[in-house]
């Protein structure tokens, strides 16, 4: 009765506004979440404007009753340096909870990786202890963790552009997906959607295309989405945590790997792999989750705080997403990494269609609703 009392709170929170919504390097700055940086408004897919989470009648910090709330702290593990897409959408979220709790609620943002890759975050909370309540982690680390529905969204070329993602995060069918591992008993829980960009495999010898990835050792994190995507370019699908990437990289253990531009940037990858391949594979989908026993120790107002803050936070993620991956490509032109164009997508999508095949099975009709998005 408990678990399905929680889920119609969260339910509500969802309904009552539209919800939109990989790296490691050690950190050289305080982890702690810098201020916001300057960023402008977005409409929800449409242009139609949303609801405010019950309990916010004016859209404001003076909505909620924050006088006799209880202070707590919340700990926000974020792979990436707070410099990223990703990262920015911590800050943001961090920046609109204080604001909307009055500073009541904390957001302990934990980032540049400081408390493991994903998978040890997602082990982290899903062992509970408290260590860890919330975490922003890429679709496809679901997977093995209650979200099988997940694994649909990093599918190679799912996504036609942005605007079909975002037609996704902020459709009903999004909220299916969030929901997913709670419903399945993985004892976490998803808020709302963002994104860190396309994904593009980087090289460390010069490239002009997809015939040249044959053979090539191509790093992946362990997951069949991305072994098939590798396997289906001719290339070796080779296993290597992140925070090894660097050095893997370096010393030839792999000849490439594969992130969004602005991570790629980020870590300084462009070191040792300077050539940069535009394929646009997948779509960096990504949910913040929340672990049951942090959700349950909220507050009926101190939910709908969380809530409205996500939805703001998803909001500026979808409004400054392109512009900054824009930004940090021109940045790496000027550099000089060899940014190679795909002008003729359709080799990579021909070479990918086995892993597409295998990864749909038993969710054939789901899979066409997101594609039918677009």
């Amino acid at each position: 009765m408990k678990k399905k009392l929680i889920v119609s709170v969260l339910c509500a929170a969802m309904a009552a506004g539209s919800l939109a919504g990989c790296g490691l390097k050690s950190p050289d700055e305080p982890t702690t979440a810098a201020p916001a940086a300057e960023t402008t408004a977005a409409p929800v897919a449409g242009g139609e404007t949303t609801a405010a989470p019950a309990g916010d009648s004016a859209g404001g910090s003076g909505a909620y009753n924050t006088d006799d709330m209880p202070e707590i702290t919340l700990v926000y593990a974020e792979v990436n340096p707070l410099d990223t897409i990703v990262g920015q959408m911590a800050t943001d979220f961090k920046t609109k909870v204080e604001e909307l709790s009055n500073g009541k609620i904390k957001i302990d943002v934990q980032a540049s990786g400081v408390l493991g890759s994903e998978n040890d975050v997602l082990d982290t909370m899903l062992g509970g202890g408290g260590t860890i309540d919330m975490s922003r982690i890429s679709a496809f680390a679901l997977t093995s963790y209650g979200g099988e529905k997940s694994m649909l969204l990093s599918l190679p070329y799912t996504f036609v552009n942005r605007d079909h993602f975002w037609n996704f995060a902020t459709s009903p069918l999004a909220e299916e997906f969030l929901l997913e591992s709670q419903e399945n008993g993985s004892g976490v829980r998803g808020l709302y959607y963002g994104e860190e960009g396309f994904r593009h495999f980087f090289t460390v010898k010069e490239i002009a295309g997809i015939e040249d990835l044959k053979g090539m050792k191509l790093r992946v994190s362990n997951d069949p989405v991305m072994n098939g995507l590798v396997e289906g370019l001719g290339a070796s699908p080779t296993v290597v945590s992140f925070n090894e990437l660097y050095s893997a990289l370096q010393t030839g253990v792999v000849d490439g790997a594969e992130q969004p531009i602005a991570n790629y940037k980020s870590n300084a990858f462009p070191e040792v792999a300077p050539t940069l391949i535009l394929d646009g594979h997948t779509l960096g989908a990504v949910q913040v989750i929340i672990t049951d026993e942090a959700w349950e120790k909220l507050t009926v107002d101190q939910q709908a705080i969380i809530m409205e803050a996500g939805k703001y936070a998803s909001e500026q993620n979808r409004a400054n997403s392109e512009k900054k991956e824009n930004e940090v490509l021109e940045q790496l032109k000027s550099e000089g990494v060899n940014v190679v164009e795909v002008s003729d997508i359709a080799p990579w999508q021909e070479a990918t269609k086995k892993v597409i095949e295998d990864n749909t099975k038993g969710h054939e009709d789901l899979y066409q609703q997101i594609l039918d998005l677009q």
